[in-house]
């Protein structure tokens, strides 16, 4: 039986991803709303997610892709959340960054944005959705 590869994450981040996860913002709720439950043409998403060394907002691992929501608390951290897309997209994911405004404003479009991404990133065709 193959072994399965485990990464030993630091407790600290396990603990804050969980957290995160108990306390939404608004913002994060509404989107959540829209992609749980492979809601987006079968993609399966999860919600503070931990991706390397980060927790990631979103993440769809099927196409790779990392959903960032920007609120209040990145303000003053524009070289932090540039260090880390780097180094996430270095890694060969895909980060997308939206403003909790954007969620509230354009929702649809974010959703059909993050679909076209998906959609190339898996290798997937118009109509080429996976079965229930």
């Amino acid at each position: 039986m193959a072994q399965e590869k485990r990464h030993h994450l630091p407790p600290i981040l396990i603990e804050r991803a969980r957290s995160m996860r108990h306390d939404p913002t608004t913002a994060e709720q509404r989107l959540w709303a829209c992609l749980r439950g492979r809601q987006l043409n079968g993609f399966k998403f999860r919600r503070q997610q931990t991706v390397g060394p980060f927790i990631a907002d979103y993440f769809c691992s099927e196409c790779k892709l990392i959903v960032e929501l920007d609120g209040d608390s990145h303000v003053d951290r524009a070289e932090y959340d540039r260090d880390r897309t780097e180094w996430l997209e270095k890694a060969g994911y895909s980060v997308v960054r939206y403003s909790n405004g954007e969620v509230f404003e354009n929702l649809v479009a974010l959703l059909e944005d993050f679909l076209g991404i998906c959609e190339t990133r898996a290798g997937r065709n118009d109509g080429d959705y996976p079965s229930p």
